[in-house]
């Protein structure tokens, strides 16, 4: 790809707004988790979603070694979690911010995210330099108001919701 048409792209990118994620994970007693905007919903029926991953960072092997992760939607309230978990510190340490517990798995939830949805690893399928993980849903648990955090334009910015307070919890 050329310099000028990779140029065009990113800033392309940049124009797209997406909703930010800790994707976590547990794999030989140690926890993973990394800032994640490539999350989307794949399918209702089964529902799965899909993220991807960078083959070289540090949640990529764990994920598929586990089989399982964690997808912690955050809160507008909780950028630093976002920027902890995006390389600002060292792999432990990101999970001192927050409240955090376990899935039924042992996968790191964020107790205080808009939502966690659990997964277990369906498929991966590698491109380039990253991998297409798919993750069929085991459990979802939501609450809060609806106020996501957004990445656009290369920061962080707040999205409004409806103002609907509530609380589900399906599967287990």
């Amino acid at each position: 790809m050329g310099d000028t048409l990779q140029a065009s792209y990113r800033q392309a990118m940049r124009s797209l707004t997406s909703a930010v994620c800790v994707v976590t994970t547990r794999y030989r007693e140690r926890r993973f988790g990394m800032t994640a905007t490539s999350v989307t919903s794949l399918s209702m029926s089964p529902p799965s979603l899909l993220f991807c991953v960078n083959a070289s960072a540090s949640l990529h092997d764990p994920v598929v070694g586990s089989g399982r992760f964690c997808v912690n939607i955050l809160d507008a309230c909780q950028e630093h979690l976002a920027q902890d978990f995006g390389g600002k510190l060292a792999r432990e340490d990101r999970f001192r911010g927050g409240v955090w517990s376990e899935g039924d798995y042992r996968e790191p939830c964020l107790d205080d995210a808009q939502a966690n949805v659990f997964c277990r690893v369906d498929a991966i399928h590698d491109y380039a330099t990253h991998s297409i993980v798919i993750g069929l849903v085991s459990e979802v648990r939501v609450r809060g108001t609806v106020t996501p955090l957004l990445y656009q334009d290369g920061r962080y910015t707040v999205g409004l919701g409806d103002g609907i307070d509530w609380v589900v919890s399906i599967g287990g």
